[in-house]
């Protein structure tokens, strides 16, 4: 199974070629380093006792901000927030209410992260990933501010810390940034995924920030094969995205952001599963395959059960595995991380849930995609006819990415 991991490692590389614009502008230095930067920061990051317990310090962490936005959401929303109800329970299950009790954490989290920029903390922890591309994959400084933004807040908040550069950047470099942004997922969301997976996988908020930031190369190599570089690179300083003129400013300029990003998560998730929901009905029309309706998460099951084998799922688990990502290149990566606490023990093993917890870690599908074409098209007009054209290029890149994280994850864990 590792030796299956190691050989899906490279075969995703391989993928990314011959979909290259350019395959004879092969980047040998940059992907070599990003793969040995992947593996060195999984490595640190899994296998070190220091670092498993600043994994239980982000767990401890995760649950106190659960408590609080359970504070804040039951004052007004009561027991469908979480707070005890007025009433006898007789299905635990069946009290969880995905809008009340998960998605309010998304307006906490938006709110700090306003207030740790407008206190500079943020900027310093991006300049330090931002230097490790610059001087290991030779990245220019605005293309690795943007890569490394990414990490930690969403794929239209990170562009903004290099506005004035996002429309001097070479085809290669927008990419680059355009792709980190659908293979990480935001801080925002860190801590929404780590609560909706707390039950199923242990230490889950240091496995989700692993995903994360590891990622990040694996979306420069893979964005630098099939994008290569052929024009100089761009340099940057760090911009300011907001002009708070206070820390009480900072926070509620995050709470209004936040509110504008729950709103439209809650929005994407009910037409999309509506949409999936409409074909599925049309499918059902057909006869069923091996005495099942056939659905499009089973069609993607089939179809990505290859990928998933690669990463190190067994061939007994690739089809439900399969179907976890289908969901999450259709819909989104929340539905799918809410799917897969809904399977039967039995159908994945708990290494195969953390491989998936990994490759499902990733911003790369549809709504996403539109997502980043208004911000970035925002930011850039001019540049907005490229950017839908690298779009679809873009999500299959960030799969390609987050497929490599499960394969870290399963010659690692």
């Amino acid at each position: 199974m590792i030796l299956r991991s190691i050989g899906g490692f490279f075969l995703f590389v391989g993928i990314a070629w011959l979909l290259s614009e350019n395959r004879r502008r092969f980047p040998v230095r940059t992907v070599a380093a990003g793969l040995g930067l992947q593996v060195f920061l999984a490595v640190a990051l899994l296998k070190f006792p220091y670092c498993a317990r600043i994994f239980a310090w982000l767990n401890r962490a995760v649950l106190a901000l659960q408590e609080a936005t359970i504070d804040g959401a039951g004052f007004v929303f009561g027991y469908l927030a979480g707070e005890k109800p007025p009433f006898a329970v007789t299905d635990p299950q069946a009290t969880f209410i995905l809008a009340f009790q998960a998605l309010p954490l998304v307006l906490v989290i938006s709110a700090l992260s306003s207030l740790l920029f407008y206190w500079g903390i943020l900027q310093a922890i991006v300049r330090v990933f931002s230097r490790i591309f610059e001087k290991t994959m030779q990245l220019g400084g605005a293309e690795s501010l943007g890569v490394s933004a990414n990490i930690f807040v969403g794929m239209v908040e990170s562009p903004l810390l290099i506005r004035p550069y996002v429309a001097k950047l070479t085809r290669s470099e927008l990419f680059a940034v355009m792709v980190s942004g659908m293979a990480t997922i935001a801080g925002t969301m860190m801590v929404v995924y780590a609560s909706i997976l707390s039950d199923l996988v242990p230490n889950v908020m240091g496995h989700i920030l692993t995903a994360s930031i590891i990622s990040a190369p694996a979306a420069i190599v893979i964005a630098k094969i099939m994008v290569p570089e052929t024009a100089e690179i761009t340099g940057a300083g760090l911009t300011q995205p907001t002009e708070a003129c206070g820390a009480m400013d900072a926070l509620s300029r995050g709470t209004l952001q936040g509110m504008e990003l729950l709103l439209n998560i809650i929005a994407m998730i009910i037409v999309l599963v509506a949409v999936v929901s409409l074909i599925n009905t049309v499918l059902g029309l057909f006869p069923g395959v091996a005495g099942q309706p056939l659905t499009l998460q089973r069609i993607f099951g089939w179809l990505l059960s290859p990928l998933v084998w690669m990463m190190g799922i067994p061939w007994a688990e690739v089809q439900a595995a399969g179907a976890l990502l289908g969901t999450k290149s259709v819909l989104n990566e929340m539905i799918a991380y809410v799917d897969m606490t809904r399977m039967a023990p039995e159908v994945l093993s708990p290494k195969s849930i953390l491989i998936m917890s990994y490759a499902l870690c990733g911003f790369a599908n549809p709504g996403s995609l539109g997502i980043m074409i208004g911000g970035l098209g925002g930011i850039a007009p001019e540049r907005r006819h490229e950017i839908a054209s690298l779009g679809l290029r873009s999500i299959i890149a960030g799969t390609l990415a987050t497929c490599m994280t499960g394969t870290v994850a399963g010659f690692l864990v």
